[in-house]
């Protein structure tokens, strides 16, 4: 038996144990997050582990819910002591599932704490991770985890006054322009206000975004991204959707379907002219249970995946791109990991086109393995652009050492069968963990 949480954690082999020691301690690029670009501006300390833990971690108040703990506990008025106890109460509970390895190494990582977390230790470790937050603030966690790098996510009428350097890690923005292409009245009302003039027609809206992006690129912006429930429809024209947006209060459904199409083209075009990488989030189901939506609000743990999704779309959006010159660097993420084969497959076809990392349901032990083995088999792993948070919590960049010692295992696996020899894995666990995406950023 392993010790529990011990130094050969996920590696079953002892090329497992070499690759893992060669990537170990490589800076971290966090390409797609939701940090608070304000906390690591004003160089955040949090209060307590609760704080640190359950103020906006959606991934642990669904596991709260799964286990019967009432809201109070989770997004109520409890204090953070009382929502931790909670936490503690139901974590043995969670065995095999991703937060389970993710708490233990957040202890293990930030805390030097080995123990299991239950209630009967709950207090114990309380104190403990307390004590040592007194001397973690947000520069000194990104420094312990060499954070080279983050992109957080901003509205385009973000000020971006917060990014830049903290301590030794890089922050920059990435310009998410959803709820505009959705043509939420809010978010064109917000854009209106910081270009200084009234969006009116379509010609309007794409001066506006593509007036912003160009202030996101002087910010140090290297990427787009894009969070969909649908795939994009076939280009319905300039003057199709000129008429639509016109009348933008009266559209239905697929009339709006077509207009977002219209300016996702658009905004592609504008991403490959300026040398950026486009990333491409879909198969989401968002706020599903209403009630809940009504008084928890947006990512509090109420979305799933799509049952389907029709992947076929990507072909035309893909194709009509290329043939114009203006498919940008493009980063693939499906909530639904059974569309990952045709995407990975599709990725052939266009070479400017990756597939992403396991994303949110899929970011497991065994989520991640079929991805990397999907991408082996169907793509190219040599070439994959690694571990993401995704994550509003700075306690997550674990989810690295966790990929890591997973890619390791899976690829040692290979050298351990005498299918691959292990200085040619040593050179792409480097390139899979950090040379990669480094050189796909242009960073």
């Amino acid at each position: 038996m392993k010790d529990f949480f011990g130094e050969q954690l996920l590696l079953n082999t002892p090329s497992a144990q070499i690759l893992y020691q060669g990537v170990r301690d490589l800076p971290i690029i966090d390409y797609h997050c939701h940090l608070n670009e304000n906390e690591l501006r004003n160089n955040h300390r949090f209060a307590n582990l609760g704080e640190l833990w359950l103020a906006a971690d959606h991934y642990k108040w669904r596991a709260m819910r799964l286990c019967g703990v009432d809201e109070k506990y989770i997004t109520g008025d409890a204090s953070y002591y009382e929502k931790y106890l909670k936490y503690a109460e139901i974590f043995p509970l969670l065995c095999g599932g991703p937060l389970y390895y993710w708490t233990q190494l957040e202890l293990k990582l930030l805390f030097g704490i080995r123990e299991p977390l239950c209630a009967e230790s709950a207090e114990r470790i309380w104190n403990t991770a307390n004590e040592a937050l007194k001397t973690l603030d947000a520069a000194e966690i990104l420094r312990r985890f060499k954070v080279e790098y983050v992109a957080t996510t901003d509205d385009p009428a973000s000020a971006l006054a917060a990014h830049g350097m903290c301590g030794e890690t890089n922050v920059c923005p990435t310009f998410r322009p959803d709820f505009v292409l959705n043509m939420d009245e809010a978010a064109i009302a917000r854009l209106e206000g910081v270009v200084g003039y009234s969006i009116k027609t379509l010609d309007d809206v794409k001066k506006a975004l593509e007036t912003r992006l160009n202030f996101f690129i002087t910010k140090g912006c290297h990427i787009a991204d894009h969070g969909m429930d649908y795939l994009p429809m076939a280009d319905c024209g300039e003057a199709r959707a000129k008429e639509l947006f016109s009348r933008r209060a009266e559209l239905n459904a697929e009339e709006k379907q077509e207009v977002f199409s219209h300016l996702m083209y658009f905004m592609a075009s504008l991403y490959a002219k300026n040398d950026m990488v486009m990333q491409m989030h879909f198969a989401t189901f968002r706020n599903v249970n209403s009630a809940k939506f009504a008084t928890c609000g947006r990512d509090a743990g109420f979305d799933i995946m799509r049952g389907t999704v029709d992947t076929d779309r990507l072909i035309p959006f893909f194709d009509t791109l290329a043939q114009k010159n203006a498919l940008p660097k493009t980063v693939l993420y499906s909530l639904n990991p059974a569309c990952v084969p045709s995407l990975a497959t599709l990725s052939g076809a266009f070479p400017n086109v990756r597939i992403g990392a396991a994303w949110w349901f899929s970011d497991t032990v065994e989520g991640i393995r079929r991805q990397l083995e999907t991408v082996a088999e169907y793509a190219v792993l040599g070439t994959n652009l690694g571990m993401l948070t995704d994550s509003r919590s700075l306690a997550s960049y674990v989810r690295f050492d966790f990929f890591r010692r997973i890619l390791a295992d899976f690829v040692g696996g290979y050298v351990e069968r005498g299918e691959y020899d292990l200085e040619s894995a040593k050179k792409l666990m480097y390139a899979v963990c950090y040379g990669n995406v480094k050189a796909f950023l242009n960073l």
